[in-house]
């Protein structure tokens, strides 16, 4: 199956990924495995989510060669210091059963952790091997512009919440200005009533062009430039659905119809330790 690429910094990152967060044990073995087999090259997965073994059993059981896809892990904000961020990217190769992940992210600032420390750490990962490229996710403009000043390797993505109800205008900007890509996690929104696959507009979209309402939102997302998402699904119909936008595209006018879905309260995403967002 085609895939759109997003190059930033010398990372080429498919512009879709299978998210793996909250999965566990056997269904994330078995999802991640069955994305592989489906065509999927980018997942992401993190210390946090507690499934690194399951990711990587998934990865070994898929039968694909590792420099056949793009994996993506992250650092958690308590262990983001100098000295502990190398250790817990190391524990994350074990886990995952890999020498080195394509990216290692930060996966949240921590205001006790300066962001230049940090970033120096995430930096000295990449030079011992751990990490192929580095970057950082949920960072604001302001974490960004501190980052991007810290750092001694190039980083290549800001992975943050993004989809139709959240305006993300500014930090898009701040982050192609700095030759970064852009990868949107919950990019489906909230899947409960009253989220983005209930919006008419997309269900109207969807009908006109045959195609289901993620598909839809997700190739809205990869339409923009330098925006990569990672969907997330055990079921194995919508595992293959959700990465087959290559064969059409989204006229202006819908991108715009989309984008205006977006409202103030619009974030899914509202954890006590998260940053003052732009």
């Amino acid at each position: 199956m085609d895939q759109i690429i997003v190059e930033a910094h010398g990372a080429k990152i498919p512009a879709i990924g299978f998210g793996t967060w909250p999965m566990k044990g056997d269904q994330c073995t078995s999802a991640v495995a069955t994305a592989l087999q489906s065509g999927y090259r980018h997942i992401d997965t993190a210390a946090f989510y507690g499934n690194e073994t399951d990711v990587g059993a998934g990865l070994k059981a898929s039968g694909r060669q590792r420099d056949s896809y793009f994996l993506t892990t992250k650092v958690w904000k308590d262990d983001i210091a100098p000295g502990q961020l190398e250790r817990s990217a190391e524990a994350s190769l074990k886990r995952l059963g890999v020498s080195a992940v394509d990216l290692l992210l930060i996966h949240w600032p921590n205001p006790d952790v300066a962001t230049a420390d940090c970033i120096k750490a995430l930096c000295n990962a990449k030079r011992l091997g751990l990490a192929r490229h580095v970057g950082v996710s949920n960072f604001t403009t302001r974490h960004l512009a501190d980052a991007l000043k810290a750092a001694t390797e190039p980083l290549v993505c800001n992975q943050v919440e993004y989809h139709p109800h959240l305006d993300q205008a500014k930090l898009l900007a701040a982050t192609r200005a700095a030759g970064m890509a852009f990868v949107s996690y919950c990019p489906l929104g909230r899947g409960d009533t009253g989220g983005v696959m209930d919006e008419p507009v997309i269900k109207d979209i969807a009908t006109r062009l045959g195609k289901t309402s993620a598909q839809i939102v997700l190739r809205w997302h990869v339409q923009q430039l330098g925006v990569v998402a990672i969907p997330k699904s055990a079921t194995p119909s919508r595992i293959a659905s959700n990465l087959d936008i290559v064969s059409f595209s989204l006229a202006a006018p819908d991108m715009a119809a989309i984008s205006a879905l977006a409202r103030p309260n619009g974030r899914v995403v509202n954890v006590a330790h998260a940053p003052t967002w732009d």
